[in-house]
């Protein structure tokens, strides 16, 4: 019996994928905020943002006092996703999906989702990846004297049905970062990118189509969703998002 599931969107028709470049994170906020508007109200379909920001703290409303970086002068942008405190920069792609999502309605199984295609986009750069029960993003285990590392990081708001915030893929970014905060309040793991696991310079314009891809892939349920089976896609390598906008 097939596990594959149905489509986690209301909508039949294409994401329109749209590439923003590096771009502040407050201005694309509002943008994701009219947009999530737009598409609980029916004025527009279902949308993913893929872009870059400059160095940036954002903190969830689970931050902890302890979690913020040391230097009170560095600043913090507070946000209504959930989560705690991560940072993003260049180097890192950062992905918000903005969608309709349908009835009924299982948050899990949109988190689980997205971590899915993200496992299958490492899985094609070479790096074994996983979830981590408890914790959300994706993972590479503990191997050697490396402890847990964490690749990417999901933190997300649902409002009136439809999608905000979403995921940061680390490529090749510095770590540096995320020396002066505890990155998403955990403690006793580390972080990772992709060119660090492979010991090869891997960029965002190297994995952006392929993680697109398969984002939309597992959204749409052409993916198999179980843990055992992340690393086999089930759904045809011709099949590719279609990118309808870029500015």
């Amino acid at each position: 019996m097939s596990t594959t599931p149905r489509s986690i969107r209301t909508q039949t028709e294409p994401v329109e994928v749209v590439e923003l470049g590096t771009v502040d994170y407050e201005p694309t906020w509002e943008l994701q905020g009219t947009t999530a508007t737009e598409r609980a109200e029916g004025t527009a379909g279902d949308t993913l943002f893929l872009l870059e920001h400059p160095a940036t703290f954002t903190a969830g409303k689970r931050t902890q006092p302890e979690d913020l970086p040391g230097d009170p002068d560095t600043p913090v942008i507070y946000v209504d996703r959930g989560g705690r405190i991560t940072w993003h920069g260049p180097g890192q792609l950062v992905g918000y999906p903005i969608i309709k999502l349908a009835d009924p309605i299982d948050v899990m199984d949109y988190v689980h989702r997205v971590e899915a295609g993200i496992i299958h986009t490492c899985e094609r750069f070479g790096v074994s990846t996983t979830r981590v029960e408890g914790r959300s993003g994706v993972w590479c285990l503990a191997d050697g004297d490396r402890p847990d590392r964490k690749i990417a990081a999901l933190g997300i708001r649902i409002q009136r049905g439809v999608t905000m915030h979403g995921f940061s893929l680390n490529c090749n970014n510095s770590m540096a970062g995320f020396d002066s905060i505890v990155p998403c309040g955990i403690t006793d793991a580390g972080v990772t990118t992709l060119s660090v696991e492979t010991g090869k310079e891997i960029t965002v314009d190297d994995v952006r189509a392929q993680a697109c891809e398969d984002v939309l892939a597992a959204l749409d349920g052409r993916i198999d969703l179980r843990p055992d089976a992340l690393s086999e896609p089930t759904r045809p390598r011709d099949v590719a998002p279609q990118i309808v906008t870029q500015v």
